[in-house]
């Protein structure tokens, strides 16, 4: 029994120590932080965005005045072929966990990204948590990745970090992971939507040091629209309006700033604090509706006109009138993509599955029809919580002289 004993600890401690039979030295490995993908003819162009060790890291020694980055790119017919060839011209095998951005090329993504994404999501190395976007207008996917970006060293950091910031602080833009994109792709009733992704400036000079060796930059990045998809293909853009409208409805605002009319005229600024949006669907009399139920908390944040915020009529006035902006923004963009692309990007139709299962089969199938002629009712209620540290501004004391 002793030797059983012994036999059977000697095998449990043997299979505990393989855990590093498929290990890889750091100096053996690229490790990749931005995948870019375009269409080149029949074929699929991949770029890699890869790290320099040697000019990211701090050490005694100083950098040696090369980019941080490295980027590599081949064409190949598929994904996992391209990424394999690469290996001819890269002297280490691409490692893909520490993915940050993964940037589609606009040409590709109006004809099917499908495969794309079946090749990330079946690597085990690659994690889910990086960010998909799409190269909007004349620049592909491998020349946005080309471009160096001042503060973060890392331009794939950059552009993540910089998403993420705005999706908290600015309305239009909103993330997207892997996981997210694949599972709004199988919905029944929803949609898919991207960010957009943009150069502004000289690409050329982006390209180079010189970019990031001044205070003014030749070339930036800017995420601008949202891109609307029919199940794997890009079909058109959402602008800022209709960009704001489709985060609002999605419960996706977690702060941002409007600007807004003066009822004598002038302009003032609210800074949303909290926002949270709830979508319910019905079926009456045989017809699906969907009713859109939003409640906002808001600062003031920039008063350029003659209104008197020590009078609390004039708060509540505030109220209505951004009450009213968000719904119309809500509504204009539900009615923009009603008429002119006719795919549901706001689940309406998966609250409609969620108020009547029996019914929804009847229509998931041509749901596009549905959502095309759905009436859908909007409740907004903003509330004023701070002025700032003043009521009225010190510009009202002067314009009385």
């Amino acid at each position: 029994m002793k030797k059983r004993r012994l036999i059977i600890i000697l095998l449990l401690m043997t299979i505990a120590l393989t855990g590093c039979w498929n290990r890889r030295e750091l100096n053996e490995l690229a490790i990749a932080v931005g995948f870019g993908v375009d269409k080149a003819g029949e074929q699929y162009r991949l770029s890699v965005q890869v790290v320099d060790p040697g000019e990211v890291a701090a050490n005694k020694g100083g950098t040696r005045g090369r980019t941080p980055v490295t980027m590599y790119h081949i064409t190949a017919p598929t994904i996992f072929e391209a990424l394999r060839k690469m290996t001819t011209i890269s002297p280490r095998k691409i490692y893909n966990s520490h993915l940050r951005i993964l940037v589609i090329g606009e040409e590709l993504a109006k004809q099917g990204i499908g495969e794309v994404l079946d090749f990330v999501s079946r690597d085990q190395e690659m994690r889910t948590d990086f960010y998909i976007v799409v190269a909007r207008g004349q620049h592909t996917a491998e020349e946005a990745l080309k471009i160096l970006t001042p503060i973060e060293k890392i331009p794939a950091n950059n552009l993540y970090q910089s998403l993420a910031a705005s999706a908290k602080a600015w309305a239009p833009s909103t993330t997207v992971t892997l996981d997210q994109l694949i599972a709004d792709l199988v919905s029944d009733g929803k949609q898919p939507v991207l960010t957009g992704l943009r150069i502004n400036g000289n690409a050329h000079i982006g390209q180079t040091t010189t970019n990031i060796e001044k205070i003014d930059n030749a070339a930036t990045l800017q995420y601008t629209g949202l891109a609307v998809f029919k199940e794997d293909k890009l079909i058109g853009w959402l602008n800022q309006n209709d960009s704001i409208g489709y985060n609002f409805i999605l419960n996706n605002i977690k702060s941002t700033v409007g600007s807004l009319a003066c009822p004598d005229g002038g302009n003032m600024v609210i800074e949303v604090i909290r926002s949270e949006t709830k979508v319910k669907g019905f079926v009456e009399k045989g017809k699906p509706r969907v009713e859109v139920k939003s409640r906002i908390e808001a600062n003031v944040g920039e008063m350029a006109c003659q209104l008197d915020l020590t009078k609390t009529n004039n708060i509540a006035e505030i109220e209505k009138i951004a009450s009213k902006r968000v719904q119309d923004l809500m509504n204009q963009t539900v009615s923009k993509v009603q008429k002119q692309y006719k795919v549901d990007i706001f689940g309406f139709g998966e609250a409609v599955h969620r108020a009547n299962a029996t019914t929804w089969k009847a229509w998931k199938k041509d749901w596009d029809v549905q959502f095309a002629k759905l009436p859908v009712d909007y409740k907004v209620e903003v509330k004023i919580r701070r002025l700032g540290t003043v009521s009225n501004s010190f510009l009202q004391e002067m314009n009385k002289d």
